[in-house]
């Protein structure tokens, strides 16, 4: 039985010493000196706050994408045993003992170095020769902006690895498709590039770009496949179910989960979460948990409750009165009703608080057992520290005119009766029993006699002149058959009345609540919001000192400084290595004029080059080229502040046609040996030529060493590149 043992267990394995040197090399150039500058580099004053706050738990909303990459960024935070307390107030700042600045940068590293063989490998599964491939990545290992890029707390290299990952993982799987459909290793090349596309988009949306390129690749692969006779209708269905689930069900999925850990992480109130709803408020620990703890759910007749408008644009604030009366006329001679002000104010006051009356009782308390507020019931609000009643009439507000103005009713004894009533209509409700519900239910008041909404204005800038305090104005809009988030407000606090004397209420007031509330709100409820606020809230997009437009990227127009030392010439720019980019656009012109050349001539039946180099050459544009115009053209398109960085996905897809089309012009348009051999000259000559735009630019790659004054002067090759010059 033993007798296996009398020979020696031999493990053998393939290495590819290609790879293995270059995940080296990639290595090192990434890592090399990564705690240099120990001092905070352009962005990361941005992204090094959303690490502080995970590391305190503390909510956040960040509008420019996902949180999955913010959560790798804190990941090497939490490896390194940072606790979040550093300022990142300015660019420059030195960082302090208590930051891990080798820990924070190094997953951005790893992804950026990693890209070098993964460039290797794409070309290798596109079936190009080895040596086209090892040009591929060591153009990736020697582009400037590329390494400066992954070696700081920065999205874009990690960004770049997953679109990579998707591309080579499908192109692996691909190969596999004819001779092991459906084996273990097909399965995991084709959950790999779903994975991937995933995380591509959890770090940024710029990684749908890519995304939706491999699902249009998908797409068009299967439209082939339908028509492979060899294929049953059960094996085709097959096909498309496995592709369905790996490539969108499983990509929703993950997606999801990003935001789950990413809430489930971050549990404490902080300052972002003001421009959540009072639902999702109420969910964090602090804050406006502490305040709403211990409210009553139902609404009922005699409720004392504040109202927050649903919109929060351009601030939260809350339905509010005051003892002030609308001016008799206002600036541009318009007269008013000279009723008590209403307004929406954006700080939490005793004046925001409100009555639920019924209109059939006087009584201003809750009864018992409590009757509550149902969607569809006609109410009157009193407001709480001046008993009088939320009124609107047909008078224009005092900043729209095409609406009415909202008061308080004060009698004066003229023939202007009071119009009160409101009717409460629950807009999120699931049925027309609904009872109206503390921050949960969402509610529009449409005013029984004119049919107009209870509305914080949505005119910009609509806030009073100095009579009304530079408060928000609030008008009744005519109904419509939609409704806008200025329309609807929800219950934020809510307390059960129990003083009929004014006095005593006013007391009761200035309380904290009693009763208890329990209610949460779901993931699926929480990630909706957010999901919606990180799709509609725009930041004021300012334009900034390194701000570009796409079209200057091509030709590297611009430049960003990063760092600057504080006393030497040191400086790290994000610039990207000329020779290659000049190249990279090169390739693209001579692939596309090529490609129109090839298919005019096919159109004539005239067949230059073999079918399998023609597919090669097209299915090699369609990864290459295909992949810098969805990450390129896009841009045009977009209104908001664009950076050099923005162009770093579609550039390295662009580097990648360059021995593409090289390998192409070597073989089918040089013939002879001769054209062959100056060929090949030509591209040695060439490739020196990067080498030296890289080493003549890596002092600003790196940082290191400081330049003389006349040494940065002589790098400044364009123009319009900012070169830190100090003055003498």
């Amino acid at each position: 039985m033993l007798g296996f043992l009398k020979e020696p267990v031999v493990v053998t394995a393939k290495i590819n010493v290609n790879l293995l040197a270059l995940t080296v090399l990639g290595l090192i150039s990434r890592l090399w000196g990564l705690c240099y500058p120990r001092a905070v580099v352009f962005d990361e004053v941005y992204y090094g706050q959303f690490v502080s706050l995970y590391m305190k738990r503390i909510f956040f909303v960040d509008d420019s994408g996902p949180p999955f990459g913010h959560m790798l960024l804190a990941l090497g935070g939490y490896l390194g045993g940072f606790d979040g307390n550093f300022l990142w107030n300015r660019i420059g700042a030195e960082y302090n003992m208590n930051v891990p600045v080798w820990s924070l940068r190094l997953l951005p590293a790893l992804a950026g170095a990693l890209c070098v063989p993964l460039a290797y490998q794409i070309l290798v599964e596109l079936h190009f020769s080895h040596c086209a491939a090892l040009g591929a990545a060591l153009l990736i290992l020697l582009e400037n902006s590329l390494i400066t890029q992954s070696r700081f707390m920065l999205l874009e290299s990690i960004l770049i690895f997953f679109i990579l990952l998707a591309v080579l993982s499908y192109l692996k799987f691909y190969n596999l498709q004819k001779h092991s459909a459906f084996s273990g290793s097909w399965w995991f090349w084709l959950l790999l590039t779903g994975v991937a596309c995933s995380c591509a988009v959890g770090v940024k949306y710029m990684g749908l770009f890519t995304y939706m390129l491999l699902l249009a690749t998908v797409g068009l692969h299967f439209w082939h496949m339908i028509g492979d006779q060899n294929l049953s209708n059960v094996s085709l269905l097959c096909h498309f179910l496995a592709r369905g689930l790996a490539l969108i069900i499983i990509p929703l999925g993950l997606y999801l989960s990003f935001f789950y850990v990413h809430l489930a992480l971050l549990y404490r109130s902080g300052p972002h979460d003001q421009i959540m709803t009072s639902a999702f408020q109420a969910s964090l620990e602090g804050g406006l948990a502490r305040i709403t703890q211990g409210q009553p759910l139902e609404v009922a007749y005699g409720s004392q409750i504040t109202l927050r408008n649903v919109l929060g644009k351009p601030m939260q604030c809350w339905l509010h009165s005051h003892t002030n009366t609308y001016p008799i006329r206002y600036e541009n001679g318009r007269g008013s009703s000279h009723q008590q002000q209403v307004t929406c104010y954006p700080f939490k006051d005793v004046n925001n608080w409100w009555i639920v009356k019924d209109p059939g009782m006087q009584q201003l308390v809750v009864s018992n057992p409590p009757r509550p507020v149902r969607h569809g019931h006609i109410v009157q609000l009193v407001h709480g520290i001046t008993t009088r009643y939320l009124n609107t009439h047909d008078v224009a507000a005092p900043l729209s005119p095409h609406s009415q103005e909202i008061s308080c009713y004060i009698d004066y004894n003229i023939s202007m009766p009071a119009q009160n009533l409101w009717r409460v209509e629950i807009v999120n409700r699931e049925s027309d029993t609904d009872v109206w519900k503390t921050i949960l239910s969402e509610v529009r008041f449409v005013h029984v006699n004119t049919s107009a909404v209870l509305k914080a204005s949505g005119v910009i800038g609509a806030s009073l002149p100095e009579w009304g305090y530079r408060q928000l104005e609030v008008v009744g809009e005519k109904l419509s058959k939609g409704y806008h988030q200025s329309m609807v407000w929800n219950v934020e606090e809510h307390r059960y009345g129990k003083s009929q004397e004014q006095k005593e209420r006013e007391v009761e007031l200035h309380s904290p609540t009693q009763m208890d509330i329990s209610k949460n709100l779901s993931f699926m409820a929480k990630f909706t919001e957010l999901q919606w606020k990180i799709l509609t809230l725009k930041n004021e997009d300012t334009e900034h000192k390194y701000s570009s437009s796409a079209l200057d990227w091509i030709t590297m127009d611009t430049n960003i400084a990063y760092w600057l030392h504080p006393t030497s010439g040191a400086q790290i720019h994000l610039l990207g290595n000329v020779a290659t980019w000049a190249s990279a656009n090169a390739a693209a012109l001579i692939y596309l004029c090529l490609s129109l050349w090839y298919l005019l001539r096919r159109r004539r039946k005239i067949y230059d080059i073999p079918e399998d180099a023609w597919q090669l050459w097209m299915s090699a544009g369609g990864v290459c080229g295909g992949g810098w115009a969805v990450n390129y053209l896009p841009f045009f398109l977009m209104e908001k502040t664009l950076f050099l960085y923005h162009y770093l996905p579609a550039v390295t897809f662009q580097i990648l046609l360059i021995p593409v089309v090289l390998q192409h012009l070597g073989d089918h348009l040089c013939r002879s040996v001769l054209l062959k051999s100056m060929f090949s000259a030509l591209i040695v000559g060439w490739f020196s030529w990067v080498y030296f735009v890289y080493c003549t630019f890596s002092p600003l790659t790196y940082g290191q060493p400081a330049l003389s004054l006349s040494e940065l002067k002589a790098l400044r090759w364009k123009d319009t590149w900012n070169i830190l010059i100090r003055k003498q």
